[in-house]
């Protein structure tokens, strides 16, 4: 009896097997199968703006590019380039780290120099028209032998003001090199600092922000964010106007604070409502977020983009768009790169999407081998340009998404 039991057992477990691999030429259930797991997004142009055209401000010669993002509030515009970009020149800038051999470090210009940093913290001032170098100083300390992975360069109140991964801060003279300053803070730097109003103002690993004095380095005041234990390579710098400093931190938080003592205004959120893994929980701000005519614009890497009023901390709009990059302000539009490697346009105003151009996530699309990753975008004489790690820079057009070349 035991044996014939087993025995319809096993008929029954193979029919059941049959079924689940296949094995019957009819569905279980009519219609189309889709995945319950995938990321809710509304990342399709609305109908109700097709017709809007894209007006831009006409584009501004810009002979300097002083800190991270540009300007303390990372708004650009419009930019000037040439109709045909060709390479002038170029230099080796230095020592890449051992993580995939990447410098995060992004180079700024100022009266004529260019200056960069390796993963090494070496510093280095070149002349902008023939790339020859003017001087170079070594800032890692005997002790410290690894890469650096992230900090940064600003400047402000004259000097070349440097934030670096060894925890400490920087003040150099922009014509020589000479230290003028350094200051100890509570931990390794990941993000370039912002300089503006006579301050410096810097984030930590541990989600601390340091306001420090841009004439002699020593400490204002300090705010506290929520540590993370995990968080993306890099960071976002914080954005300045006027009187209030906007302060992103890898916890997905945002805060609003007055630049003379720290006083919280305002703070925001931008975590994923729901995660689906470690890396769609990661709820990191690493796109520099944006100050422009009384909005702040931001985008976390767990699917949150949002407008918030400067002064109320009010959300004007909210879009589940997820991001890495900054967003680029011009106009009444917003030009957003996102982690599907998909380039938005959107309505400053409502967060409207007016066109989508989905751009390739492999060197091999068939076989889905080679993944690309891409940064950007950046507004140059009616171009988006956006550039991936297959060493190629895409221009598209601004109005309508259509790739120029």
């Amino acid at each position: 009896m035991w044996r014939c039991f087993g025995l319809a057992l096993a008929c029954l477990f193979l029919a059941a097997c049959d079924t689940f691999l296949g094995g019957s030429e009819e569905p279980p259930l009519p219609g189309e199968r889709i995945p319950i797991l995938l990321l809710e997004s509304d990342v399709e142009p609305d109908p109700r703006i097709a017709d809007v055209d894209v007006i831009l401000p006409p584009p501004v010669a810009n002979e300097h590019w002083p800190q991270a993002g540009g300007f303390p509030d990372h708004a650009m515009h419009h930019l000037a380039l040439n109709e045909v970009p060709e390479r002038a020149w170029s230099v080796d800038i230095g020592t890449p780290s051992d993580d995939e051999s990447r410098i995060l470090t992004s180079p700024i210009v100022v009266r004529g120099k260019i200056y960069a940093m390796d993963a090494e913290a070496q510093v280095t001032a070149y002349d902008v028209a023939e790339g020859d170098e003017i001087w170079d100083v070594e800032l890692t300390n005997d002790d410290d032998d690894e890469g650096l992975l992230g900090g940064g360069l600003a400047y402000g109140g004259g000097n070349i003001v440097v934030s670096t991964g060894f925890a400490e801060v920087f003040a150099l003279d922009p014509d020589t090199g000479e230290e003028r300053w350094r200051r100890q803070v509570s931990g390794p730097v990941r993000a370039a600092p912002t300089v503006s109003g006579g301050r410096v103002f810097v984030v930590t690993i541990d989600n601390q922000l340091h306001a420090l004095d841009a004439g002699n380095g020593s400490v204002l005041w300090t705010h506290n964010g929520i540590a993370e234990t995990a968080g993306l390579l890099g960071g976002a710098s914080p954005a300045v106007d006027g009187e209030i400093v906007i302060v992103p931190y890898s916890s997905g938080e945002i805060y609003a604070l007055r630049v003379e003592n720290g006083r919280v205004l305002w703070s925001d959120t931008l975590t994923s409502i729901r995660a689906f893994d470690a890396v769609s929980a990661l709820a990191d701000i690493r796109g520099h977020p944006v100050i422009d005519r009384g909005k702040v614009y931001a985008v976390s890497h767990a699917g949150r983009m949002v407008a918030i009023d400067l002064r109320t901390g009010g959300r004007s709009w909210e879009r589940s768009i997820g991001g890495t990059d900054m967003p680029w302000v011009a106009g009444e539009f917003i030009f957003v790169l996102t982690s599907d490697s998909e380039l938005l346009a959107m309505s400053r105003r409502g967060g409207q999407i007016r066109w989508v151009t989905r751009l390739p996530k492999y060197e091999d699309e068939e076989d889905k081998t080679g993944p690309i990753s891409w940064t950007g975008p950046v507004l140059v004489s009616d171009r988006l340009v956006v550039a991936n790690s297959a060493g190629e820079a895409y221009a598209v057009s601004p109005y309508s998404g259509d790739l120029l070349g």
